[in-house]
C-alpha cells in the first residue's frame, strides 16, 4: 500500500532536497517544545508534532526512517537505521544514498540499511518488514493517512507544523529527542553552526545578497517559479542574515513552499542580487533565459549573475542542508553563490 505525496514534481525538488536550513517558521517554538518536554531524555518521551503527540515508551533500538534526510539525524549521532528512504535525486552512483550518507556508514563499519522505494510513495510494507521501534519523518510531507498507517507499526515523530518546513536544526532536535539523544542532538548543531559561519565568513561578500531559489521550466518561460520563505533552501540563507527578496516576501503565505508568477511580472524581481537555478553542466540555461523577452529584464539574469546548480547532483541536493550534507558541500555552495556575483 503506497500514497502519493501531496506536490508537484516541480516542487519535489524542495522536498527531495527534494529538498536545508535554520528559518524562522512557526515549526521552530513547537520543537523547542516538544524537546522540553523529554528534558532529561528520560523515558517515556512525548514529542509533540503537526498530528498531535507521540509517546515512546522506552529508547528504540530499531530505528526506521521515511522522507529526505531524516536517516541522517541518527547516523550523525552514531545511530545506524534498520531502513530509510532510498534516494533518487542527488545520487551519483545509481544506490540510492548520498555521497554524505556514504561515507558516514563506512565510518560507522556499518552496511548500507534497507532502503525504502519512495517514488509513488512511503512503502508502508516495507517499513514495517523492518520491524521498527520508531519512525522518524520531522522533515517529511506525511499526510493524516500517511502518519496514521505507519502509526499503526510503530511512534511516528512528524514535522512539528507544515509539511517540508521543518529546518534543519529542528529535524535534528525532534530526532535526536525520539531517540533519547536531545544533548547530543544540541551539540550537533552547535557544531554545525560552527562549520556554516566559518564557510560564509570566506564570502563575505554573500552578506548583503538578495539570493532567489528558483526552478524555471525551460519548456516553458511563461512562469517564474521559485521557493518561498517556508522552503529549508532560502530559510536557511535568511537564518544567516542574508536579505529576502522582495517577491519571497511578498508571495510567502506560511503554506507553500513552491509558488510561481507570471513572467509578466518581471519588474518584481529586480532586487535579486543572485538567481539560482537548476540546469545542465554546460550553463545553457544561461543563455535561454538572457534571451527570454521577459526574463532578460530581471537585472540579475540580464547581468548574469546566476548560479547554477547541475541537476540532479549531489551538489545541488546538499544546497537543502542536512545534518550530514553541511560538512561536505557547504564551502563550494557558497563559493558557487559567490561565483555568481562575479
Amino acid at each position: 500500500m503506497r500514497l502519493s505525496r501531496p506536490v508537484t514534481a516541480a516542487a519535489m525538488l524542495a522536498a527531495a532536497a527534494i529538498a536545508l536550513a535554520g528559518c524562522a517558521t512557526p515549526a521552530a517554538d513547537n520543537a523547542d517544545e516538544a524537546t522540553a518536554a523529554s528534558s532529561g531524555d528520560a523515558f517515556p518521551v512525548t514529542i509533540e508534532h503537526a498530528f498531535g503527540e507521540t509517546v515512546i515508551e522506552s529508547q528504540p533500538e530499531r530505528v526506521a526512517t521515511v522522507s529526505w534526510s531524516n536517516q541522517e539525524v541518527p547516523l550523525a549521532l552514531g545511530v545506524v537505521p534498520v531502513g530509510m528512504a532510498e534516494v533518487t535525486w542527488g545520487d551519483d552512483d545509481g544506490d540510492g544514498v548520498l555521497p554524505w550518507v556514504e561515507d558516514k556508514l563506512a565510518e560507522l563499519d556499518a552496511e548500507t540499511p534497507v532502503l525504502f522505494d519512495e517514488a509513488d510513495g512511503i512503502d508502508f510494507e516495507a517499513v514495517a518488514d523492518t520491524q521498527p521501534d520508531v519512525i522518524l519523518a520531522a522533515y517529511s510531507g506525511l499526510t493524516q493517512e500517511d502518519y496514521d498507517t505507519l502509526s499503526k507499526i510503530a511512534p511516528v515523530v512528524a514535522y512539528p507544523e507544515v509539511a517540508w518546513g521543518t529546518s534543519y536544526e529542528d529535524m535534528i532536535r525532534l530526532n535526536s529527542a525520539a531517540l533519547g539523544l536531545s544533548e547530543e542532538g544540541d551539540a550537533l548543531i552547535e557544531e554545525l553552526h560552527g562549520e556554516v559561519d566559518t564557510a560564509l565568513a570566506a564570502h563575505p561578500e554573500l552578506a548583503d545578497s538578495a539570493v532567489l531559489f528558483s526552478y524555471i521550466d525551460p519548456s516553458d518561460f511563461s512562469q517564474i517559479g521559485f521557493y518561498t520563505n517556508l522552503d529549508t533552501r532560502p530559510g536557511f540563507l535568511a537564518s544567516l542574515g542574508l536579505p529576502e527578496p522582495t517577491v519571497v516576501a511578498e508571495e510567502s503565505d506560511g503554506e507553500a513552499f513552491y509558488t510561481t508568477v507570471s513572467a509578466e511580472q518581471a519588474d518584481r524581481f529586480a532586487d535579486v542580487d543572485v538567481f539560482v537555478t537548476y540546469g545542465d553542466a554546460d550553463g545553457s540555461i544561461v543563455a535561454q533565459l538572457q534571451a527570454d523577452p521577459l526574463l532578460s529584464q530581471i537585472p540579475a539574469i540580464a547581468e548574469g549573475r546566476i548560479a547554477i546548480l547541475e541537476e540532479s547532483t549531489p551538489l545541488a541536493a546538499s544546497a537543502n542542508p542536512s545534518p550530514l550534507s553541511i560538512s561536505w558541500g557547504i564551502d563550494e555552495y557558497f563559493a558557487l553563490l559567490a561565483g555568481a556575483l562575479g
